[in-house]
């Protein structure tokens, strides 16, 4: 291959990833790379940061291997290097951070050690909010300003919001930080309003920072003066181009705040963190299982995720009980003892009554069958097995006589009893079935 080819190839391979991912992440992860070299054995990339080099590696290697070369071990032969901090400044233009000497003020800002982006594990529901949060960090006042992140209780906020502080005192030193919830705003403001020294802390926030992150903001509704003084804040930061990053339990519209503060968070980038999926949360828990030194085997570890799905602390409260039951017990995990040790923390019954109707829909839907032909006489195996944990969950959760269950479905109560004891066997020996049957309780709790 050609030098000038092994380039083109490069090119070539951007405009083929260009096609298949979003504006966004190509220009978060694709637009910073540099080609420095290139041979007929390699080529030498420059990338921005170290995340940007695993990203590649690790979605794209396949796609790597078809436009390059590659070595004998079957990796694309590439030598990356990492950007240095003074190649990667920018020259100052308008809206852009002002780097100047650190102040004081923000170097006793308080982050949380394991909240980082290396140990953030991720999936479909925030892979983006990590993106758009690794670009904010990697370019901070140029990209995505202000970042705006919401999502329910236990998501992953606020572990986004402190890899962000994190990144930035390790790789950028001379941009002052500061890091604040919402409540230690208000205390730091009331303070300072007791003791006469509102000037202080209005020199502070508007004018000795470059980096802003604040945590819940909801809690800065039916405080109208509060407000007022946040959004002078937002407003001296943003004319100076600096970074603002929030994090919120609601979406900006959804909030009690000023306009004209809601139009300032809806100006710059608004991105939710989902509930994360069920092999992400295995993920977790394993992760989490690892750090304190305990092994949670992989079938246990879906079976506790398939039953707590709605909050990340719920999963790490699950690991600390179970790690704690089974070393003082000196018991081995199972399924039977995680049922019995974290039932509490199950959410297994629906919040509302249940139909057969909502069953019959739900079942369709996780076994990719039409609802028709479980109340059909269709015998195909794939759908009588749809009929049958249909059955199986209506004998569960309706409220119902099992004659009035086999009318139904056109059937006799002595069927729905067969089915439901059919079901019970096969759920003790299949694990597939029952990762089914939990995603269908889920989705009727949902």
């Amino acid at each position: 291959m050609l030098v000038c080819d092994t380039r083109e190839a490069w090119t070539q391979f951007l405009q083929y990833i260009k096609a298949k991912c979003s504006a966004t992440a190509f220009g978060n992860w694709f637009v910073p790379i540099r080609v420095l070299n290139a041979t007929n054995e390699e080529l030498v990339l420059e990338v921005p940061n170290i995340f940007v080099q695993e990203y590649l590696i690790t979605n794209y290697k396949k796609d790597l291997c078809a436009f390059l070369p590659v070595k004998v071990t079957g990796e694309p032969s590439i030598v990356f290097v990492i950007a240095s901090t003074q190649k990667r400044s920018i020259p100052p233009v308008r809206a852009t951070v002002q780097i100047e000497e650190p102040s004081p003020h923000t170097l006793e800002i308080k982050l949380n050690p394991n909240y980082r982006f290396e140990n953030f594990i991720e999936g479909p529901a925030n892979q983006f909010v990590k993106s758009v949060a690794m670009g904010v960090a990697s370019r901070p006042g140029q990209t995505y300003n202000p970042l705006f992140v919401h999502g329910g209780v236990g998501l992953g906020k606020t572990h986004i919001l402190h890899s962000i502080g994190h990144y930035l005192r390790e790789h950028q030193k001379k941009v002052r930080i500061q890091y604040t919830t919402t409540e230690a705003f208000i205390n730091k403001l009331v303070g300072h309003l007791r003791e006469k020294s509102i000037k202080e802390m209005k020199t502070l926030y508007r004018d000795e920072i470059d980096v802003l992150l604040v945590d819940d903001i909801q809690f800065l509704q039916d405080r109208p003066n509060f407000q007022e003084e946040f959004a002078c804040m937002f407003e001296a930061l943003s004319l100076r181009g600096c970074q603002v990053v929030i994090t919120s339990d609601k979406p900006p519209s959804h909030l009690k705040l000023s306009e004209r503060t809601i139009g300032k968070m809806e100006g710059g980038l608004v991105v939710n963190m989902g509930i994360p999926d069920l092999e992400t949360r295995v993920a977790i828990l394993q992760y989490k299982a690892e750090q304190k030194g305990f092994n949670i085997p992989h079938k246990v570890a879906f079976y506790i995720a398939e039953n707590i799905h709605n909050n990340i602390r719920q999963l790490e409260g699950a690991v600390n009980k179970l790690c704690a039951y089974c070393k003082l017990l000196n018991m081995p995990i199972t399924e039977e003892l995680v049922s019995k040790t974290l039932r509490e923390m199950f959410n297994l019954v629906p919040r509302e009554r249940v139909s057969v109707e909502q069953i019959l829909k739900q079942v369709a839907s996780v076994f990719k069958v039409r609802v028709s032909d479980i109340k059909g006489i269709v015998r195909q195996k794939d759908i009588a097995l749809a009929r049958q944990v249909a059955m199986y969950l209506s004998k569960e959760l309706v409220d119902e006589s099992l004659t009035m269950l086999g009318v139904s479905f056109g059937k006799t109560h002595s069927t729905i009893l067969h089915a439901h004891k059919n079901i019970q066997e096969k759920m003790s020996q299949d694990e597939n079935l029952r990762r089914y049957i939990s995603m269908v309780r889920r989705n009727l709790m949902d």
